[in-house]
Order: C-alpha cells, then structure tokens, then sequence
C-alpha cells in the first residue's frame, strides 16, 4: 500500500464515521530563543499530520477532510495559555509538501496561516514523506502471512542494497528543516517547536492481534520509528528551535503496552483512528510542551 492508497483508505474511513458524528467549533519585538518563558501568547498556530490533528479523539471536526481533533494536543495547549489567538492547520495524511501547497481541494496550505504576529508555531511533520508511515501500517502487515517469524518487511525495503524506509526518513530531515526556515521568514518573532513522533512498535515482544506485524518487524519496525523521530530532533537541533521529545516520554506506552497510546489495527470510532494516538497521547504531549514553555 503506498502513501496515497492509505490517505484515501483512511479519509473513507473517516467520512463514513464523521456522518454518525455532530463536527464540533473550534477551540479559540526581537527573535525568541529556544526554551524562553512565554507568558502569554498573542499568535498560537499548530502544523502537522495526523500524528497532531488526532482523527477520531474525541470530539472529531470534519475540518474540510482533515479530520482533526477538538482535543490534539495543541487544543489542550491553547486552552492552556492565557490570551491567545489559536489556529489550528494540522490535518491528517499531511507531509512536508503540504506546509506549502494546498493538500485538499479547499484547504489552504498550512503554512499560510503563519502570519508575522504569530508568536508560538508548533509543527509534526515528516511520517508521510516518501511513503514511511503506510508502508509500516499497510504493507508491512500484509507481509506477515508469507513469514510469520521472520522479517519479510525489513527484506523487501533493503532487496536493493540500501533500505528503502531509512534512506526516506534521512531525506526528510531535510525538508523538516527547509519547513523551519519557511516558518521562521514568516514569522521571525515566533518561537517554534517541533514535536517528536512516539513510540509505536515494542522494544521486546509482539502482539499480532493488535499490531500484525511478522516476529521479525517489529524491530525493525521501532528501528525506522526512532529512526523518524531522531531526524526531527536533529532537525530542531539544525535550526536552533525546541523539540519536545514524545519518544522518551511514550516508552511503556506502545501499542502493545498495558497502557497504549496508539490505537492498534482496529479503527475505534469514540477513540482513535487505527494506528493513531488516543487522548491521552495528546494529553501527555500537551503536557510536554507546556512544560517547556514554563
């Protein structure tokens, strides 16, 4: 399954449960260095894919086929701070290209909304880029059946001599920093953090049941998760801005974990879309960059 057949398997999904669900409204000097204080925030707009919009968390906002979240993290961040502006642009199956083109008839590119008074510009980008985030969720497990306890995912992605999945996410880190540079012309006065991926797959053990992976995957499977959200950290580190480390925090909380925040291979329609955060995910990151900002 590449990139596209998952975003258009999933915008099905969720329009057949959005027609069960009522949308919900939204939740309304010099450059700023990394880990300043910011008391109040004139200007907060949050950026990113599904990893940040939250489809399904309750309570779902059909927000134009970007099916996000009244409770993402950066709601609860909003309602947090004191005084702000909020605009929210996640949506869901977003990659890097998106900051800058219009992703879905209507919809405007997100980094549109970034105008020179914002003052606090989170962003979760870089799962989609070439495929990663679908190729782990839908083709990876569509292999299991041929080698149970091998790794037939990990095979096929380095058949060529160079894995396919890990020369993507170094690519990315690229494009996650031309996108930083994007935000900071925009917006030269705004503190921007870049929000890290959790940890999806174990460390040890398996759980076929809720993530179907061959035996063999699911190291490799956390190999290129960490992978992603190490580029995001030395992306951050490359342009001088936050990044707010949702891999540490999630460890114990994977989707095999007695207290996951990803939902596993069944959509929840009162919860989370399959393979996506619950609330509490967005809770505990919500925490992690209010904490920052002190």
């Amino acid at each position: 399954m590449n990139i596209r057949q998952h975003r258009l398997g999933a915008v099905a999904l969720l329009t057949a449960v959005a027609t069960a669900l009522v949308a919900a409204p939204t939740a309304q000097g010099a450059p700023r260095a990394p880990g300043e204080t910011i008391a109040t925030v004139s200007r907060y707009v949050a950026l990113g894919d599904s990893y940040s919009a939250a489809p399904l968390v309750p309570t779902l906002q059909i927000a134009g086929g970007c099916f996000r979240s009244t409770n993402n993290y950066a709601n609860v961040v909003s309602r947090a701070l004191p005084g702000d502006t909020f605009v929210d642009r996640t949506c869901s199956g977003a990659d890097t290209a998106d900051l800058t083109a219009s992703q879905l008839p209507g919809t405007p590119a997100q980094l549109s909304a970034v105008t020179a008074d914002t003052d606090l510009v989170t962003l979760g980008i870089g799962g989609n880029d070439e495929s990663v985030f679908g190729t782990l969720v839908g083709l990876c497990p569509s292999l299991r059946a041929s080698d149970p306890t091998g790794a037939p995912c990990r095979d096929l992605m380095r058949s060529d001599g160079q894995d396919r999945l890990l020369a993507a996410v170094a690519r990315t880190e690229d494009r996650i920093v031309e996108v930083v540079a994007a935000i900071e012309e925009r917006a030269p006065r705004a503190r921007v953090m870049l929000v890290g991926y959790p940890q999806i797959a174990p460390s040890q053990g398996t759980c076929p049941g809720l993530l179907p992976l061959a035996d063999g995957d699911y190291h490799y499977a956390n190999q290129v998760n960490k992978r992603l959200t190490t580029a995001v950290r030395h992306a951050a580190a490359r342009t001088h801005v936050d990044y707010v480390d949702v891999w540490q925090a999630s460890q114990g909380h994977d989707v095999c974990s007695a207290d996951p925040w990803i939902n596993g291979q069944v959509t929840d329609p009162t919860r989370a879309l399959n393979y996506h955060p619950f609330a509490n995910e967005q809770a505990a990151v919500a925490a992690l960059i209010l904490d920052q900002l002190g």
